[in-house]
């Protein structure tokens, strides 16, 4: 007997937060893709053809879309207590954020991670930046200045942007400057990156 995938349900305003991070080009894709599980099972797209469209595996669709419903009572807890647009965006992030394994004691909680990942999606020029996407640097600068962490390397944030992968389109784009022109990226094996354009699933 199949089993029958839990229900998800969205208020408005949860809505909106889903669908703007859906939007956002900064949104590793690894988020951007559980924040698609999440909208597609609320209008009711099965597991298998949510697997289809996004070319993974339906057991991946079904755990996200699981692990949501578990723990969307905290979303609802905090709308009931009037939490602003920010603080639900993080929240929705810590959610959709990997569990570290057992046994594994971790550096940085969800909690943080959800709040580096949240702020690589502000616009850096409110932050007085003279550029129109994040680098890990200036990501790493200003969670340290906000007291998101104490201290934490660049390339950690990397690694949690790209979630341990090797996703050299989000990279180009994330280090693309106001004018267009990509900064030099490198990664270890690797002379540079080139600038590519993400595709449409991404």
């Amino acid at each position: 007997m199949a089993r029958v995938a839990p229900v998800v349900i969205l208020d408005c305003q949860i809505r909106e937060i889903l669908e703007r991070l859906r939007r956002s080009r900064t949104l590793p894709q690894h988020f951007a893709e559980r924040v698609r599980i999440v909208l597609m099972s609320a209008d009711g797209l099965l597991c298998s053809t949510q697997a289809e469209q996004l070319g993974v595996d339906a057991q991946r669709v079904r755990r996200w879309r699981t692990r949501w419903v578990r723990r969307a009572d905290r979303l609802a807890k905090a709308v009931a207590k009037g939490a602003t647009s920010v603080e639900l965006e993080k929240l929705a992030l810590e959610i959709i954020a990997d569990d570290y394994r057992s046994g594994v004691r971790p550096k940085f909680s969800a909690e943080q991670v959800a709040a580096i990942i949240a702020l690589a999606c502000e616009d850096p020029g409110a932050h007085g930046l003279p550029v129109s996407h994040w680098t890990p640097t200036e990501l790493a600068t200003k969670a340290k200045e906000r007291g998101i962490v104490e201290n934490i390397s660049s390339r950690q944030v990397g690694r949690f942007l790209k979630g341990g992968t090797a996703t050299a389109a989000y990279v180009s784009v994330l280090a693309q400057r106001q004018t267009g022109r990509p900064r030099d990226v490198s990664t270890p094996g690797r002379g540079g990156l080139r600038h590519v354009s993400r595709s449409a699933g991404a």
